[in-house]
């Protein structure tokens, strides 16, 4: 069996993001990159997401310049990868991103395991008054993508 290449238009990388809801985020910090897989809920061009304070959170901090991949498989060996170059854009959890806040929330929790890779981490957490949540979206800017499909 052959395989055909081609490029994806905008519309059938936006399609993509809009169909998934696991990709893996890639952010650097002092020109070392850091790719971690993240779930997230797409719409009106940003990727809402969520996690803990850690590196991914202080580095995306740092440097907002971050990138977001995200790809299918089909049994038939076929591939569909997408890419987007964008902007971390963290909501806090003040009345002035209380809407934008809530609204990825309402976006994230539609999927039952939404908040399971944002909110576990390797060691216990101390307890602390107030929430250390952390919701974000990544803007999506230069987007791009590419499919395999047998010939």
């Amino acid at each position: 069996m052959t395989f055909a290449l081609r490029e994806l238009s905008q519309l059938e990388c936006s399609d993509v993001f809009e169909q998934s809801r696991f990709g893996h985020l890639a952010c650097s910090k002092d020109n070392q990159p850091y790719v971690v897989p993240i779930y997230f809920a797409y719409e009106g061009g940003i990727a809402y997401s969520f996690a803990m304070p850690g590196q991914k959170i202080d580095w995306m901090r740092g440097n907002d310049k971050v990138c977001l991949q995200v790809e299918k498989h089909s049994p038939n060996n076929s591939w569909t990868s997408v890419v987007a170059q964008g902007r971390y854009e963290e909501f806090p959890d003040t009345d002035q991103w209380k809407q934008e806040r809530l609204h990825a929330w309402s976006l994230l929790q539609r999927f039952s395991d939404w908040w399971e890779i944002g909110a576990l981490k390797p060691h216990e957490m101390p307890v602390q008054n107030a929430s250390p949540h952390v919701f974000f979206g990544i803007v999506l800017k230069d987007i791009s993508g590419r499919m395999v499909v047998p010939d």
